[in-house]
């Protein structure tokens, strides 16, 4: 016999706490399914030398606000973890750990959930499984460079569990440049390969950038300013928050000693491949950070500020040339890290949810199916949507819109 339960919340990470704590203050029964544990992304898909690359001041939950003595500093992974459990047990949020969802159908008025603890009949529905669940696809013929080790970055823990020798990073989002990093410290050898993904500066005028893009109002832009949906599967500009938070980006890495590549075209045994275009990919990263500088700068001037003036670069700017093949046998290379992405994945879902993309129809949360809804994805509504500064007005808007309809 199934279980019947008002509301049920798939994820307990900070989308689908933020909701149960919303559920909870208007007195709705409800529990939340976790596969793992509370936080379970956070566990089992960073590395052990991660920081958030956001302050702590950013950590700003609903009810649950960062209130420390650093709040200009960066949480380690474990700190962060207990931050997330700390904020389901500030309100007993009602989870369920070990569960797993694996399907999820029309019922009568409301839905059926198949999981791993049994059936679940529920009127509401609250997905909150993380914004992106499948690993982008690897490039043509990585099958084929059996010589090396293969990981994509949710499955790389530290240098030492990789095999002596280089290391090819494939991505220059978040992962791919903070991981880059970490092996460069480590005394690693590594090329990463560079895509189209723009970046920031750590700090600019006597402030972290975080504080720039909320105060101009750039992480408060709704999904209807993006110039075309595709848009929402862009990365996030990599910065680092690690040895108190610093410039992470391929311009940066390079100065460092770490060789930039182009786009993985196709790989062939022991040959890699590259697209054509390296420079004009960082010359393009170079036009975002003036753009987005230019807009703080009118920023500071029309509100009046006080604000340092800007630092004159330190670093010349040298123009990387395409390498059109590399050999990884001759180069040294042991491993392979695919820093590539990921992409959503409601296949388990029976109900036609999905765009072109695979991305969740819906209008900040609220899809065509009546009772069904979907948090913490990146520009759900906004830039912000999915950090932990932005995630609460979602769920609380996806709250009060179940809450509502009775």
């Amino acid at each position: 016999m199934s279980e019947r339960l008002d509301t049920v919340v798939v994820g307990a990470g900070q989308a689908g706490l933020s909701a149960s704590y919303f559920l909870t203050g208007r007195a709705r029964e409800h529990v939340v399914l976790e596969r793992g544990r509370i936080g379970e992304t956070w566990r089992s898909e960073r590395w052990d030398g991660f920081h958030l690359n956001t302050p702590r001041w950013t950590q700003q939950l609903p009810g649950h606000e960062y209130s420390g003595q650093e709040p200009d500093g960066f949480a380690p992974l474990a700190e962060l973890i207990e931050y997330v459990e700390g904020y389901a047990r500030s309100f007993a949020a009602p989870v369920r750990e070990g569960v797993t969802v694996t399907a999820l159908r029309p019922r009568g008025a409301g839905y059926l959930l198949e999981t791993s603890g049994g059936e679940i009949e529920a009127r509401n529905v609250v997905v909150a499984s993380g914004a992106f669940q499948r690993p982008t696809p690897s490039a043509p013929g990585a099958e084929s460079a059996t010589s090396v080790l293969q990981l994509h970055t949710s499955a790389y823990r530290r240098p030492g569990q990789l095999p002596e020798g280089g290391v090819l990073v494939v991505g220059s989002g978040q992962s791919g440049c903070q991981i880059a990093d970490e092996l460069r410290e480590s005394g690693r050898r590594v090329h990463l390969s560079v895509g189209r993904c723009p970046w920031f500066p750590r700090r600019y005028r006597g402030r972290d950038i975080l504080h720039w893009t909320l105060a101009t109002g750039i992480l408060d832009q709704t999904v209807d300013q993006l110039p075309a949906p595709e848009a929402r599967l862009a990365c996030n500009p990599p910065v680092s928050g690690n040895d108190g938070g610093h410039d992470c980006h391929p311009r940066w890495l390079s100065q460092r000693g770490v060789r930039l590549v182009g786009r993985v075209a196709r790989i062939d045994g022991t040959s890699v491949r590259f697209e054509p275009g390296l420079e004009a990919s960082l010359v393009s990263g170079d036009a975002f950070v003036q753009e987005l500088l230019h807009a703080i700068d009118g920023f500071i001037t029309a509100e009046g500020l006080d604000a340092p003036r800007a630092d004159e670069p330190t670093d010349a700017v040298v123009a990387e040339p395409d390498t059109e093949e590399l050999d990884l046998e001759s180069e040294g290379i042991t491993s392979i890290l695919w820093a590539s992405g990921f992409r959503p994945d409601y296949s388990w879902i029976d109900l036609p949810l999905v765009d072109a993309q695979g991305w969740a129809l819906q209008s900040r949360g609220v899809t065509a199916h009546p009772g069904l809804y979907v948090v913490g994805l990146n520009w759900l509504y906004k830039r912000k949507s999915a950090l932990l500064c932005g995630v609460g007005e979602d769920a609380e808007h996806v709250v009060r819109h179940l809450v509502e309809r009775g």
